[in-house]
């Protein structure tokens, strides 16, 4: 049988060319591939050894080899923008589009690394960051039911510390003849039960259990969760007006028919929508769509997305995942290189 540690070895040490590989003496640092360029990228970053990589890819790879062009470490837009400067001018420049996150240093390395690409902001990322307005408002709305109910918890604990000194100075006043039997003692309700609502439930619980169906749009619900999102909207009306105005926004991006400028008009309507609101939550949201409102628009001319950057990251981890874990940067690297290289 082979021992995993010295195959490992050999094939670093004599089996592979990673000792001669161009790339070793810097792979910890960065990577780059540039013969793997193409007219559609993609930007991202990934976390490996506690260390956060910026990765940019060719979507015309589709995961696979000649994908990905460049693994630089940090995410510092002068760090990396110095080192995809080493990429061949005239092929930057026929670069037509590259799509990323709402990452304001993605977008300052996009610009100054390729100056004609159409920057394309995440539809996703967008929802996401709706999302997040959402759960902002359920965790401050489950607080405030976390504390009523202990509030309702110490007055409960009160009233029986009232009526245990009621019944002792009753007993004091009101002396047993000696030899009377007293009778069996009373079923007394000793423990706090918090409110149960129709679907059996808390309100802690409502507000713990709807966290990922808040974050669906309503048509995706089940009848379960249809009967709890029912219950917390008669509760908490807020909760159901940030829902209903993500899924507006949403909505936007799932219309097919829709091109720039009619996606520009639904915009402003939402945001309209959003300034009648006094939820601060979902206006953080519209703030945020308005500073990348044109970025974001341009998804509605070729309705490229991000996925690609995380399908790819998916695969980077599994493949981490295989080798149960990343002890050697560069000759992981090395091994990324010969199979999305």
């Amino acid at each position: 049988m082979i021992d995993g540690g010295t195959f490992e070895k050999n094939y670093k040490d004599v089996l592979s060319d990673f000792r001669s590989w161009a790339q070793g003496p810097h792979a910890s640092e960065w990577v780059l591939l540039p013969e793997n360029m193409g007219e559609h990228l993609g930007i991202d970053e990934t976390s490996f050894c506690h260390e956060v990589y910026t990765i940019l890819h060719n979507k015309d790879g589709h995961g696979k080899k000649h994908t990905v062009i460049a693994i630089i470490k940090g995410t510092k837009p002068s760090e990396v923008i110095k080192r995809l400067m080493l990429l061949p001018e005239d092929v930057r420049l026929k670069v037509a589009d590259i799509t990323m996150d709402l990452s304001n240093s993605m977008g300052a390395i996009a610009k100054a690394v390729f100056p004609k690409a159409v920057i394309i902001r995440d539809c996703f990322h967008v929802i996401q960051r709706g999302s997040d307005g959402i759960e902002e408002i359920r965790l401050r709305l489950k607080r405030e039911a976390v504390k009523e109910q202990k509030r309702q918890k110490a007055e409960f604990k009160k009233k029986l510390d009232r009526l245990a000194k009621q019944r002792k100075a009753y007993r004091a006043k009101h002396k047993r003849p000696k030899g009377r039997k007293r009778g069996r003692k009373p079923m007394r309700r000793t423990s706090f039960t918090p409110q149960i609502l129709a679907n059996e439930e808390t309100k802690v619980e409502c507000l713990t259990r709807c966290r990922k169906q808040m974050l669906k749009s309503r048509d995706k619900w089940t009848d379960c969760q249809e009967e709890r999102a029912k219950l917390l909207f008669e509760l908490y009306p807020k909760l159901k007006e940030a829902h209903s105005l993500i899924n507006s926004l949403r909505n936007i991006f799932k219309n097919k028919k829709l091109d720039k400028e009619k996606a520009k008009d639904k915009l402003h309507e939402w945001y309209g929508k959003v300034t009648e609101s006094t939820l601060r939550e979902i206006k953080s949201v519209r703030d945020t769509v308005k500073a990348y409102e044109d970025e974001i628009l341009n998804y509605f001319t070729s309705r490229a997305t991000n996925a690609s950057a995380e399908s790819l990251n998916s695969k980077l981890k599994a493949f981490r995942g295989q080798l149960r874990g990343v002890r050697d940067i560069p000759f992981f690297f090395y091994r990324v290189s010969l199979i999305f290289g």
